[in-house]
């Protein structure tokens, strides 16, 4: 059978209320009533997914991540930047362009979790946030097949 999509990702935090300010700061997540399991926990909405974060004594692994889509990167961007929260080590750089003409950039929550948050239109972005990119095929080569991949995210301009 096949799914229909991710319904939500569960991450574990060292302080939840320092975590819930984050992702309500830089992605304006909605507070969600949330069942009781016993442990502290927090469900979080994010567009059509939920974002379910609990404490819970976990390391955060170096590249294991989730991925947001968001339609204007410049205020999540800033505020990341604000926040200290760029990643500039886990990866070739902390923003990249990918075949399809988006921007992933990574960044790490309060509890050290990486996130890839991901914008269509690369190529529109400010001028300023274009200097600190770098194209993926100028760090790893690209074949054909891998040029032509795609991240499932939808450009609100193209209909």
């Amino acid at each position: 059978m096949r799914t229909s999509g991710i319904n939500h990702v569960s991450i574990h935090a060292d302080d939840l209320d320092e975590s819930v300010r984050f992702y309500v700061a830089l992605f304006e997540a909605e507070l969600l009533d949330t069942p009781n399991f016993g442990l502290q926990v927090q469900w979080l909405g994010l567009g059509d997914t939920q974002l379910h974060v609990f404490v819970r004594d976990a390391k955060p692994q170096s590249h294991h991540h989730f991925g947001l889509t968001v339609e204007d990167l410049e205020p999540v961007y800033r505020k990341a930047e604000e926040l200290g929260a760029l990643d500039r080590d886990s990866h070739a750089n902390h923003i990249i362009e990918l075949p399809g003409d988006v921007a992933q950039t990574y960044i790490r929550d309060p509890a050290g979790n990486l996130l890839e948050i991901d914008t269509p239109g690369a190529s529109r972005l400010p001028d300023w946030l274009r200097a600190q990119m770098i194209r993926l095929d100028s760090v790893y080569p690209q074949d054909e097949v891998n040029r032509r991949a795609r991240l499932y995210v939808k450009d609100p301009t193209v209909h």
